[in-house]
């Protein structure tokens, strides 16, 4: 009986190291975090990103909105 019991919590161990599907879940879980904090560092930091950003399109409007200019 005892013998059944660990032959049977051997199998299901071994078929669980091998599942990939839940590693494959856990992974990209990870990547989700990962760029989610990237994404909040540069956003919210000092503000120096966003402000250069705000100037790169502004100076791209101003070029579209200007005519003659090349």
């Amino acid at each position: 009986m005892l013998t059944k019991l660990f032959v049977k919590t051997q199998v299901a161990l071994e078929n669980y190291k091998q599942d990939q599907n839940g590693v494959t879940a856990v992974e990209y879980g990870l990547i989700a975090a990962a760029m989610a904090a990237l994404l909040g560092v540069i956003f919210a930091g000092d503000g120096s990103f966003v402000t250069s950003l705000k100037g790169v399109f502004t100076t791209i409007a101003t070029s579209l909105s200007t005519p003659g200019i090349s």
